[in-house]
């Protein structure tokens, strides 16, 4: 565990009372986990407008002065802090968690202190959804004052900035053209009046300009592709690349400006095959395409919505044997797919307004932003696996369209199953993934009947492998009772009269549910026949114990007579 001096504990000691981005707390023996992560909140908001590098909650010391370390036992027992950032960055927007959790040994009693990440600037930090602040002692939602002034910290809008070299000369005619004719789909109310605008009204009008001057987003959208210089050193750019079955790079292309003829160019190259699958109880097999064009393209275009050009790196579409992969640069900004899902609200916070704001005029994305609910609407219309968001790695953002059916089992239930909500559906696309389930998760599937096993060996319930004519399926997953395996040992050992332990293995483990891995299988076995013994249904051959152990049924002992 990394250490910090104890000088640093000492200086935040020393500080006054008043201080909002330090907290000390006892917490002799425990500490509520959801009280731990309001602070987390807190004090992240409290750094970030203070200023500081990070704040500070520290375990085993009194908060009044004068204060003194009296030590801790908070998790002192294995795995102890080792799970707890992960723990807590399930809960927070964007997945932070301690920057680190420092244990010290000081005057001989055991210290925790959990350094904190300031707030990102124009992004308060949430514990559950909610921003948490201080005032002065208290702990509660964040003032609107302070979140404002979080917010106000948004970095300049790097899409509206300004080229003054470029011209409307650098923009290519044809991408002009084709602009026009989608702002005109977008806003059919004023189709004839735009009929009258040169083209530099026009661009000031869709907003890609601003008082006839050349913007970033112009160029991204609109440039010639000799033009994308301007931008430097960032760059706008679209990588196709395509992979073979053994991950091996097969084809590639580089798109550049104009972006937005750029997207037809991708989708082109995009095999988008049909796919035919037999639904149970169908004479005839299905046949769709492996991908909805819809949702392709509002994956593509919201990489170049949302993409961070500052970092000057591209935007990936890599298309996989049964799959494609778009990246782009830039954390996720809502925080998780569970607050897009369940908000299904516009966004508080853009990267690139003007760049979204011009997208949205040229009928690219939606202006209510509920782009991200509708791909996993289409997908479930589709009986096809909810897109893969992968928010893990901090600064990009991989999203995964899969275009084949994964589990057949899922696919019936979602086309009988007309009843489910969308949110039951992605949870239960995560249990056909093999995918680990939020508590709220497993607990909506549980009380809806949707799943059986025990975590993480989940599997479709009964009443769902009914409706989806999967019972014998379902039947091999869940397997049999202890007494059925009970009888195939007591019946083996009637014919044979004595068997060795891997004898009853291989009799047992290939009848045992598949959801169990083979180490599982081995203790259930263990357990089985040590369960029997204390019944007096089979004991040990004498003589034999251990690895090498054997069995018989069993015999009870005849008493003397004498």
């Amino acid at each position: 565990m990394l250490q910090v001096p104890e000088s640093k504990l000492r200086e935040l000691m020393a500080l006054p009372a008043e201080t909002e981005w330090v907290e000390f707390k006892e917490a002799k023996n425990n500490f509520d986990f959801d009280d731990l992560g309001r602070y987390f909140s807190a004090l992240s908001n409290e750094a970030n407008l203070a200023g500081q590098i990070s704040g500070w909650l520290i375990f085993g010391v009194t908060d009044r002065f004068p204060r003194q370390i009296v030590g801790t036992r908070y998790r002192h027992q294995k795995p102890g802090l080792d799970k707890l950032k992960r723990e807590i960055s399930k809960h927070t927007n964007h997945q932070t968690t301690f920057t680190h959790i420092h244990e010290l040994q000081v005057e001989d009693r055991r210290v925790i202190m959990f350094q904190i990440p300031p707030a990102l600037r124009g992004v308060p930090s949430t514990w559950d959804g909610i921003a948490y602040g201080r005032i002065h002692e208290s702990l509660g939602p964040l003032i609107l004052q302070k979140i404002e002034r979080i917010r106000r910290q948004a970095a300049e809008d790097w899409s509206a900035g300004i080229i003054d070299e470029a011209s409307i000369y650098d923009l290519d005619p044809q991408a002009v053209v084709v602009a026009r004719r989608n702002f005109s789909k977008k806003h059919p109310q004023i189709a004839d009046e735009m009929a009258q605008w040169n083209d530099a009204t026009f661009l000031n009008k869709a907003k890609m300009c601003i008082s006839g001057r050349i913007t970033r987003t112009a160029i991204i959208l609109l440039g010639k592709n000799e033009s994308e210089h301007f931008l430097s050193p960032a760059i706008a750019r679209i990588t196709w690349l395509l992979k073979g079955e053994n991950n091996s790079d097969r084809d590639y292309t580089h798109f550049g400006p104009p972006l937005l003829l750029s997207v037809d160019q991708v989708f082109s190259k995009i095999r988008n095959l049909v796919y035919r699958y037999m639904p149970g109880g169908e004479l005839f097999p299905i046949e769709i395409s492996q991908y909805d064009e819809w949702v392709i393209r509002e994956s593509l275009h919201n990489c170049i919505a949302h993409q961070d050009y500052r970092l000057n790196g591209r935007i990936n579409v890599v298309e996989e044997p049964d799959a494609i992969l778009f990246t782009n640069l830039g954390d996720f900004l809502p925080g998780s797919i569970e607050e897009v899902i369940l908000k299904d609200a516009p966004p508080e916070f853009y990267r690139n307004r003007f760049l979204a704001e011009a997208m949205v005029n040229l009928n690219m994305i939606d202006t209510i932003g509920s782009g991200i609910k509708r791909m996993f609407t289409q997908q479930r219309q589709r009986n096809f696996p909810m897109p893969d968001y992968d928010l893990s790695k901090p600064g990009k953002v991989n999203v995964r369209i899969i275009g084949k059916i994964m589990d057949e089992r899922y696919t019936r239930m979602l086309m009988q199953r007309t009843d489910l909500g969308l949110w039951e559906v992605i949870a239960l696309d995560k249990v056909q993934k093999g995918k680990r389930l939020t508590e709220n998760e497993f607990r909506l599937l549980k009380s809806r009947q949707l799943i059986e096993g025990r975590r993480p060996n989940l599997f479709v319930s009964a009443e769902v492998a009914a409706a989806t004519e999967t019972k014998a399926d379902y039947i091999r997953k869940r397997a049999f009772d202890k007494q059925h395996y009970k009888k195939m040992v007591e019946d083996y050992l009637r014919r044979f009269r004595i068997a060795t332990r891997p004898e009853i293995d291989k009799l047992l483990m290939e009848k045992l549910s598949e959801v169990l891995t083979a180490d599982q299988k081995k203790h259930f076995i263990t357990n089985l026949l040590q369960e029997m013994r204390r019944e007096k249904n089979i004991q040990p051959v004498k003589g034999k114990r251990g690895k090498g152990s054997e069995w018989e049924l069993y015999k009870p002992v005849k008493k003397s007579l004498a």
